[in-house]
């Protein structure tokens, strides 16, 4: 299994625009092969930082995610919402 950490950065004002839409992403994502869950988090201090911790089955399934066109129509839709690109960090127990 891996866990992989998503870090965005919200432009000012598109929160709740952001919200609705991230959270048609991960519902997206509970669809596609080899995702057993995951979760939004937000920053306590910074309030236009966004996470998103998922776990897969494996590093295949994982890219297989990161490469297909239902995740690539939804950073479409989140792309007007960030103000930096996203930051992904690959993780393992």
């Amino acid at each position: 299994m891996i866990y992989v950490l998503v870090e965005r950065h919200i432009a000012e004002g598109m929160e709740s625009t952001y919200d609705v839409v991230a959270q048609q992403a991960l519902e997206a994502a509970t669809r596609a092969p080899g995702f057993i869950n995951g979760e939004t988090l937000e920053d306590l201090q910074r309030t236009n930082h966004r996470y998103l911790l998922s776990k897969w089955r494996s590093l295949h399934d994982w890219k297989q995610w990161y490469y297909s066109d239902a995740r690539h129509e939804t950073l479409n839709q989140l792309s007007p919402t960030l103000a930096d690109f996203e930051k992904i960090t690959l993780l393992k127990k």
